[in-house]
This record gives structure tokens, C-alpha cells and sequence, in this order.
């Protein structure tokens, strides 16, 4: 019982080893998802002066921009030569969207650190143990 309880310790911190892992590498693409989820609208500037203002934003950021007497939240995509685009209500949606996956991530992280810290890691002997008596001086 006890062995089997030990393999399934040992598979779930693999599991979210990997989970994490996978999870650390789309923040870019998560911030599309999250602003195409608040319901930005994503163009593709056509006009110079749309293209330059483009490529003056902040990567990664919504930023506003008035354009034509109009405030818009943008956030570009300039590797793909694209922006998202929302008014007033998408960027709040989108700011709460944020914020819960945040909540959602730390909640995430203290579940996997408290997972790990329930593991019996002590029975192996630690750093020192029986095992390394050879070694003392």
C-alpha cells in the first residue's frame, strides 16, 4: 500500500512538472486569447499612419490610442503585422480577465508547492544521510 501511495507521490509531481512547464512559454498567445475573449477585434492596420502607430506600441501591452477623435485599447501583434483592437468596455473585460487568470496561476503555483512540500521527501535520508557517512570527515 504504502509503494503504491509512493509511485503515485512520485507521478503527480511529474505531472505537474510537465504541466508547468508546458504552461511557461504561451504568455504572447495567452494575451491574444485573453483580448479576443474580452472582445477586441483584430484588424490588420492598412494605411501608413495606422502601420506606424503599430509599430511605435509597446509589445506585449495594451496601450491607448486616439485615433480620429476616438480612444481605442490596442494591443499589437507585430509579428504578424496585426492588432487587437477594443473600446472602454473590451479593455475592462479584458483587465478582469487578467486579473483572474492571474488568481487562477498563483492559486495554481500554491497548490503545486504545497503538493510538494506534503512529500515525504525526509525517508530518502536527505542530503547527509546514511548513505553519504563515507564522505564525512
Amino acid at each position: 500500500m504504502n509503494q503504491r501511495f509512493d509511485a503515485l507521490k512520485c507521478l503527480v509531481a511529474a505531472a505537474s512538472f510537465a504541466l508547468v512547464a508546458g504552461c511557461a512559454t504561451d504568455s504572447a498567445l495567452s494575451n491574444d486569447n485573453l483580448a479576443i475573449a474580452a472582445g477586441f477585434k483584430v484588424i490588420t492596420p492598412s494605411k501608413p499612419d495606422q502601420q506606424a502607430m503599430l509599430a511605435k506600441l509597446p509589445k506585449d501591452k495594451v496601450s491607448p490610442i486616439t485615433y480620429q477623435g476616438t480612444t481605442y485599447y490596442v494591443l499589437p501583434d507585430s509579428m504578424n503585422n496585426l492588432a487587437y483592437v477594443g473600446g472602454l468596455p473590451q479593455y475592462q473585460d479584458y483587465q478582469r480577465l487578467r486579473v483572474a487568470k492571474q488568481l487562477s496561476n498563483n492559486n495554481l503555483e500554491a497548490a503545486q508547492m504545497n503538493e510538494m512540500n506534503a512529500m515525504d521527501w525526509g525517508g530518502w535520508g536527505g542530503w547527509g544521510g546514511p548513505a553519504f557517512v563515507g564522505f564525512r570527515r
